[in-house]
């Protein structure tokens, strides 16, 4: 059984969310879901979530899963809006303990603050496997971006979130903190295995001039021309590149906001004395 994919483009954060399912009346999956947020006024919208909402209703789709590739750092998640209008569980990779780990020092979270990925309804571990409905889906941990990165094989579909880009954009950067260019350049060749005619979908595209966004391609395709690390590209090589690369990158616009809310499974802190919830900028700490 093929699985049948719907994708949402924001050009706000260049976040592509995605549907899987099986037809009209199925159950579905919902992966990396935004929610909109705007910097400058710290409010929050739900106008891309909407959009989900609406193609779920519309075509009589039972959500079973919210699922996140990873705990994102330019766009606030979703997940617990969509949990709450549509139903579903919200899943991750089991690693995503280290994340909580990291930013939970770094934001001088509340002592509270779990870091045992409790926030969240499923922890996958790598392997696992699970259903969306009648098509079969497997997890595939894919660290180097973040040590919780995780693909889901749905089918014939894989959803590699920021571990590759379309060929011609390449693939995540790796100086977060928990990030490695040498263990994303081992993740990148499992994924690299798969069958050739495997279906890929990406999380982000930052396309060239002239091309309009897309998200789409095939493991033979990255195989044949990933600027980055197509066939033949060494592992020291490729650490070379995206160790270089890195230095040149701003930090992404959202990533202090996103990163406080995702470790939370896509909830805000909690409120503070006088009822509101705030974020933080931690100063000279990045």
């Amino acid at each position: 059984m093929g699985a049948v994919v719907q994708s949402f483009f924001d050009r706000q954060t260049a976040t592509v969310s995605h549907v899987v399912h099986a037809g009209p009346g199925s159950v579905c999956a919902v992966i990396d879901a935004v929610h909109d947020f705007d910097i400058k006024s710290g409010r929050r919208r739900t106008d891309s979530a909407d959009q989900i909402v609406a193609f779920v209703t519309t075509n009589r789709l039972r959500v079973d899963w919210i699922l996140e590739t990873h705990i994102h750092a330019d766009h606030l998640s979703a997940a617990p809006y969509l949990k709450e209008k549509l139903g579903g569980r919200i899943g991750v990779g089991e690693r995503v303990r280290e994340v909580q780990r990291i930013f939970k020092g770094i934001f001088n979270a509340e002592a509270e603050f779990a870091t045992d990925g409790s926030q969240f309804d499923h922890l996958f571990t790598d392997g696992e496997a699970f259903t969306v409905g009648d098509l079969k889906a497997r997890v595939m941990h894919v660290p180097g971006h973040t040590p919780a990165c995780v693909a889901f094989l749905v089918e014939d579909t894989v959803f590699v979130g920021d571990t590759l880009f379309l060929p011609d954009v390449g693939t995540a950067r790796c100086d977060f903190p928990g990030g490695d260019a040498g263990e994303l350049y081992r993740s990148i060749r499992r994924l690299l295995d798969l069958p050739g005619e495997t279906r890929m979908f990406v999380c982000h595209d930052y396309p060239p001039s002239g091309r309009e966004p897309a998200w789409e391609t095939t493991v033979a395709e990255q195989r044949r021309s990933n600027i980055h690390v197509r066939d033949g590209v060494s592992e020291a090589d490729f650490v070379a590149l995206r160790t270089g690369r890195d230095k040149t990158l701003e930090m992404p616009a959202l990533l202090l906001p996103s990163v406080q809310c995702n470790m939370r499974a896509g909830h805000l802190p909690p409120a503070e004395a006088d009822g509101v919830r705030y974020l933080k900028i931690p100063v000279d700490r990045l």
